[in-house]
């Protein structure tokens, strides 16, 4: 860090700058502060007038810090920002407000003040809400494609070029700086910290008397820790982010914070996590500088919990669709709405878990898309069908038209476990308990309809994507047409019965959740789509037919067991491609399904017992 510059920028900020306001700025006792002052003088750096108690840059001063001149800044603002759930359903935590200034646009106006008007904002999740800033504060966006995926050590490598030959600050979109701590002049690469009493889980830093960070360790207690903005020097930047790009280059890395190859090399541990480092050579020693701030200076709110303390006004508005609607369905103001958290995200729909009124619920709330998939007046007319069964989730409120759902959440419930046949068999008891009930709905499942329906909305995508696809298109058109001549009765079935829909609760009782496909069809679409979702194989499959029937299968069951096996993973293949088109992507399971319409058509036309029944 050099002193010297520092000393010129606090003159060129203010001049009547006091050697004692001066020794504060600068972290030095005031003998080594009236020191430097004064090698500062003899060597022309400024000057000092008694009189007026004010000094005056020289030449050589401003010579001095034209080196250290920011040029820019680069927001992270990519992520989802799960623990703000719901807010962050309907915006990005960057864009939510503190004391009526969005976070963002808070940081955005001090670097402007600090002059610094070259902003890039690197986006991700719900990109589009940002462009606005373009035109009201000439920012720049960039997008990171890896966002849903990968950490910030992704993030903050698509940015990279941004940093090369500038002196650049590094900032989250979501911290909140109570005074403006952007300056024109920088004097050294640093991040800032803050002071954690106790036991803490942040990035706990060592550092020498001059400030140099000497160590880094992930928890620790009573210590300065990793908080808020960062400045990389151009020097820092070139030495730092080849190693940056060869962390982001090594498997394994994906879920890395950026400042993991950061806390390797101050560390010494660099080549020891990522050893294809040796192609660089000999490993840069860099030079990062902590920067001290006090506690009300910079906030990292972890939860919606930290941000009501802070600003009264999410006690009572949020400003969420989703809070206004619990906090009127259960009649409640939303500051008793707590307990806020993010449940694993469906592969149809968002859905947050919460406390209030002494009991926990689960507001769903429907995800991307998800209207031309779902019609919500029929899974409404399911739940009024099977009420009286008392086989669901208990549904405190159902919207038809929006698809917003609250539910009583079972503390202490557990799915059931595909592999665990004595789960699988109660599971199997109570879908033939729904079949046999005579539950009635004035809808049925058409998965000919359906089919049809998710291939239009793929345009085209899916004959590209799977070269035999038309092959095998005809060859689930053979099954329907045969299904078609059987002319079998139909019953209300769940159709998505999936393991992950069946609960087990604390006092053994069994509930089956999540109607949004029910309809009438054939009961043994049921069985098959367990059996896929399950990702069985062939005996496996087998043999939780047999658990439904009770007894062996029929020549007939087991046609239509398999048909539906092989057109419900040529379906949900189809679903699968389209919800990708929307960006969200679920690993082999569209391969796997289709799989399941290739294997299972082969397993019906070459069995001699199928021929036999002449369909």
């Amino acid at each position: 860090m050099d002193r010297y510059g520092l000393l010129c920028r606090n003159i060129y900020e203010n001049r009547k700058i006091t050697q004692r306001e001066m020794a504060a700025a600068l972290g030095l006792s005031l003998g080594t502060c009236n020191r430097l002052i004064r090698e500062g003088q003899e060597a022309g750096l400024f000057s000092y007038d008694p009189e007026s108690t004010s000094y005056t840059l020289l030449k050589k001063g401003v010579e001095l810090l034209q080196k250290y001149r920011m040029d820019s800044a680069v927001i992270l603002a990519a992520g989802f920002g799960s623990r703000f759930v719901p807010l962050t359903f309907e915006t990005p935590k960057g864009l939510l407000e503190v004391f009526g200034e969005r976070m963002i646009e808070r940081q955005i106006r001090q670097l402007h003040e600090a002059g610094i008007m070259d902003v890039t904002i690197v986006v991700g999740y719900l990109k589009e809400k940002f462009d606005y800033l373009i035109d009201k504060y000439g920012v720049k966006l960039l997008y990171n494609p890896e966002y849903h995926n990968k950490n910030t050590l992704a993030t903050v490598y698509h940015a990279r070029d941004c940093f090369k030959g500038k002196n650049t600050y590094l900032l989250s979109s979501d911290n909140w700086l109570r005074n403006n701590m952007y300056h024109t002049y920088e004097c050294g690469s640093w991040y800032s910290a803050a002071y954690m009493e106790g036991e803490t889980s942040e990035w706990c830093l060592d550092f020498n008397k001059k400030g140099l960070l000497t160590g880094v360790q992930i928890g620790g207690k009573d210590s300065w820790v990793m908080y808020g903005p960062v400045y990389l020097s151009r020097e820092f930047s070139d030495a730092f982010f080849p190693v940056l790009e060869k962390y982001y280059e090594t498997p394994g890395t994906e879920q890395m914070y950026w400042e993991y190859p950061l806390m390797d090399l101050i560390n010494g541990a660099a080549l020891e996590r990522v050893p294809a480092l040796k192609e660089l050579g000999p490993l840069p020693e860099i030079q990062m500088y902590i920067n001290r701030q006090p506690e009300d200076q910079i906030y990292e709110f972890e939860n919606l919990e930290e941000l009501r303390a802070f600003d009264e006004k999410y006690l009572h508005r949020s400003d969420s669709q989703a809070m206004e609607l619990v906090a009127g369905v259960l009649h409640i103001p939303e500051s008793e709405i707590t307990g806020l958290r993010c449940l694993k995200a469906g592969m149809t729909n968002k859905s947050f878990l919460f406390q209030a009124k002494g009991k926990s619920y689960i507001c769903r709330i429907p995800g991307p898309g998800t209207e031309l998939l779902i019609n919500r007046k029929q899974e409404k007319a399911a739940y009024d069908a099977v009420r009286d069964l008392q086989i669901t989730e208990h549904v405190v409120y159902m919207n038809a038209e929006t698809g917003y759902k609250i539910s009583e959440y079972y503390e202490g419930a557990r799915n059931c476990n595909a592999g665990d046949w004595n789960d699988m068999k109660r599971c199997m008891g109570l879908i033939r308990k729904l079949h046999a009930s005579g539950a009635h709905v004035d809808h049925s499942f058409d998965i000919r309809e359906r089919t049809g329906f998710y291939e239009g909305l793929c345009k085209g995508y899916e004959s590209r994507l799977f070269e035999d696809y038309g092959e095998v298109r005809r060859h689930m058109d053979q099954l329907m047409d045969r299904l078609d001549k059987l002319n079998r009765p139909k019953v209300l079935s769940h159709i998505d019965s999936v393991c992950d829909n069946f609960l087990f609760l604390p006092d053994g009782d069994l509930r089956l959740i999540d109607w949004e496909y029910a309809g009438m069809c054939d009961p043994l679409i049921d069985v098959s789509m367990c059996a896929i979702y399950s990702y069985y194989n062939e005996p496996d499959a087998d043999r939780l037919l047999s658990l439904y029937l009770e007894r062996s299968a029929f020549a007939e069951e087991r046609f239509v067991y398999y048909s539906y096996i092989a057109l419900g993973g040529f379906l949900w293949c189809l679903w699968a491609v389209y919800k990708s088109s929307l960006g969200e992507e679920f690993g082999d399971y569209t391969l796997t399904m289709y799989r399941y319409a290739k294997n299972y058509y082969k397993k019906i036309i070459t069995a001699p017992e199928f021929l036999m029944l002449g369909i």
